[in-house]
């Protein structure tokens, strides 16, 4: 699943007319990075929720076989559902097995395929980045191969991770975020998670996606078309 219906408040105004993860980075968008890189890892069934402007994503992408994989789409309204809502409103079309995760406005080289080992016995897998300037305080504490919500060091929440369904028993439809349920399992010592020191990078302001624009070769006129 590709989460794609943030409203991108901080990316205004690029956001206010194209969808963030429509926004292009040396010549692709964000989302299309991303669908291409699963096709490569041998995921071929994708689910892209939307909500801002999400005809224009449906538009932009279509069924997704220009890029290898068939992609449905899970519509949540103008105001979104937040993260946890969001995936919650999709398990239907997620199905019973653990599933990947990735947020559609991050540009990383993860290897997507060492998401598909599956869980062994966890509730959730989470891919922890170091610290960016802008998040310094980061979000959990790796020891092992298990995730902490409390202790040192700490790192920070790439976007990316496996869950598994039950993760989010007991939850109801509606607006949510998913953190909670995430600490919730950390303190039952249900969640695993990996040190991924690669390229990643959080593309959340105009700012960082213009440094990685010229980082990719590209320039930094935006437009909305989604197109190669």
């Amino acid at each position: 699943m590709l989460l794609a219906a943030g409203r991108g408040e901080r990316m205004r105004p690029l956001t206010d007319h194209t969808p963030k993860p429509l926004l292009r980075a040396g010549g692709q968008a964000l989302i299309e990075r991303h669908l291409r890189r699963l096709n490569t890892a041998g995921f071929t069934d994708v689910i892209v929720n939307h909500a801002h402007l999400g005809e224009q994503m449906e538009a932009a992408l279509g069924d997704g076989q220009r890029y290898g994989v068939g992609i449905t789409y899970s519509a949540e309204g103008p105001r979104g559902l937040e993260t946890g809502g969001g995936i919650f409103h999709a398990l239907a079309l997620l199905g019973p097995a653990p599933f990947l995760v990735v947020n559609a406005d991050v540009y990383t080289d993860y290897p997507f395929q060492q998401l598909a080992r599956g869980l062994d016995g966890a509730l959730a897998h989470l891919v922890l980045v170091d610290n960016p300037a802008h998040h310094p305080g980061g979000d959990f504490v790796l020891r092992g191969h298990r995730v902490a919500n409390e202790g040192a060091p700490r790192l920070t929440f790439s976007g990316i991770g496996l869950y598994h369904p039950a993760l989010f028993d007991g939850c109801r439809p509606g607006a949510f975020p998913l953190a909670p349920l995430l600490r919730r399992a950390c303190d039952r010592g249900r969640v695993t998670g990996e040190h991924y020191r690669g390229d990643w990078v959080d593309v959340g302001t105009p700012e960082r996606l213009h440094r990685l624009d010229r980082r990719l070769g590209g320039s930094v006129e935006q437009s909305g078309d989604g197109g190669d």
